[in-house]
């Protein structure tokens, strides 16, 4: 019903709160997971143009298309130590605004790229852009969740992470023309006003949230002595590295084995847009109706698109339909991922949600690593798909070992009472 409140929903517990603030009304609801994802657009944009704007950076800063690559690596490397960093150090602080610091270093960063004189200034500004990026995902995704009631936390995180699968859609691809008809420095100039509007849109439409009651370094770092945290980072690490195993060589695979001409490479990048779009939506309502089960049902279709390369790869139609399915299921993967750790890092909220970004970077290196191991062996360009169907398998190993794990916890009545109620690991009576 338009203009119904409902009780707000703690995130930590998942029992509703009456002596909160209600929920906010559908208008102010959609605005503020709007400016969220607005953010999200932002870095994903970033994350990703550099890739489309290689070789006009590399001329630019004079140096070799391989060196430039580096700039790549150095953003990544940003995320990887930024996240559990600004996240334990800034859990105390108000959320939005932290959000609005973690916005304004990001403008910061990537400012810095559009100016860096020479080689070395832009690998230390690129670092400095990705800094911020796991804990924006990590702290949005808490207060998008903290807006809505429980049922519906899973669709408001897929919310905030649409602006990421919308960047992949239209955001690179806008700011790679945009590169390459204005200068490459002109994407990243644009990248820091979309962060700017971030800003101001996060100020403007966001409600205040306070910091978690007895947030503090030593809590949020409390995240990484739990072993349901640190499987489920291990399954992102690996379980998705697969999918970087094959998209990381996307465009010599569609040529050389589909046979598909360069010039349709981007209407495959845009196909695999589309499909991150929708598995990133589908992921939201999945991770509501049963987190663990979703998490496990996307890893197994990971696995078997993944194996199905070796075979659709042969000709352009079938490529074309698998990648968007790749694209799809790895979508809802993080979707997934994204909402068990905030299940399972207990009162370290902050950095559980951060800690899924630094381990999707390192799924990245992971995967584009094996999968250019295969390919220098002289297996050709479907070989990464075969390991990325083993990584899979890897996954689904961590996810069995959480299960077992989590049989285990609740044989007693300690684990029983401690667990949270978004924890819905198949146990006997879940699976009747």
């Amino acid at each position: 019903m338009p203009g119904r409140r409902e009780p707000f929903a703690s995130v930590v517990s998942g029992a509703a709160l009456p002596d909160q603030e209600p929920v906010l009304r559908r208008a102010h609801l959609i605005a503020a997971l709007v400016a969220l994802a607005l953010g999200g657009f932002a870095i994903g944009t970033t994350e990703f143009v550099t890739m489309g704007l290689l070789p006009d950076i590399a001329a630019g800063v004079h140096v070799s298309i391989p060196s430039a690559g580096h700039v790549i690596s150095a953003y990544a490397l940003g995320v990887v130590v930024g996240a559990p960093l600004i996240a334990a150090l800034g859990s105390r602080l108000p959320r939005r605004a932290l959000l609005v610091g973690l916005m304004l270093a990001f403008v910061v960063g990537n400012a810095f790229t559009a100016l860096a004189p020479s080689p070395s200034w832009l690998l230390a500004a690129r670092f400095v852009a990705g800094l911020p990026h796991g804990a924006y995902f990590g702290v949005a995704s808490l207060v998008a969740a903290s807006l809505v009631p429980p049922r519906l936390r899973g669709r408001a995180v897929s919310s905030v992470m649409l602006g990421l699968a919308v960047a992949n859609l239209a955001g690179v691809p806008a700011a790679t023309w945009l590169g390459q008809h204005m200068g490459w420095r002109s994407a990243y100039w644009a990248v820091a006003v979309v962060a700017l509007l971030t800003v101001a849109s996060v100020l403007a439409v966001v409600p205040a949230r306070p910091a978690h009651p007895g947030a503090g370094v030593r809590t949020e770092l409390g995240a990484l002595r739990r072993p349901q945290v640190i499987l489920t980072l291990l399954v992102a690490v690996v379980g998705f590295g697969g999918m970087f195993a094959v998209y990381s060589y996307i465009a010599p695979l569609a040529t050389d084995e589909a046979g598909i001409a360069r010039g349709a490479i981007p209407a495959l990048l845009l196909v695999y847009g589309v499909g991150g779009v929708v598995g990133t939506a589908l992921g939201g309502r999945l991770a509501d109706v049963a987190l663990f089960r979703s998490l496990v049902g996307a890893e197994v279709c990971t696995g078997l698109v993944l194996a199905s390369v070796l075979v659709a790869a042969t000709h352009p139609a079938s490529l074309f339909v698998v990648v968007f399915l790749l694209s799809l299921v790895a979508s809802v993967l993080v979707v997934c991922l994204q909402m068990r750790l905030m299940s399972v890092a207990g009162e370290a909220q902050m950095l559980g949600a951060a800690l899924n970004h630094s381990a999707l970077n390192a799924a990245n290196a992971l995967g584009a690593w094996l999968g250019g191991a295969v390919i220098a062996a002289g297996y050709g360009y479907r070989a990464p798909a075969a390991v990325g169907a083993l990584l899979a398998m890897g996954g689904l190993a961590f996810l069995a070992a959480s299960a077992v794990l989590r049989r285990r916890e609740l044989a007693s009545p300690e684990g029983r009472a401690a667990a949270p109620a978004a924890d819905d690991v198949p146990v006997a009576a879940d699976v009747a």
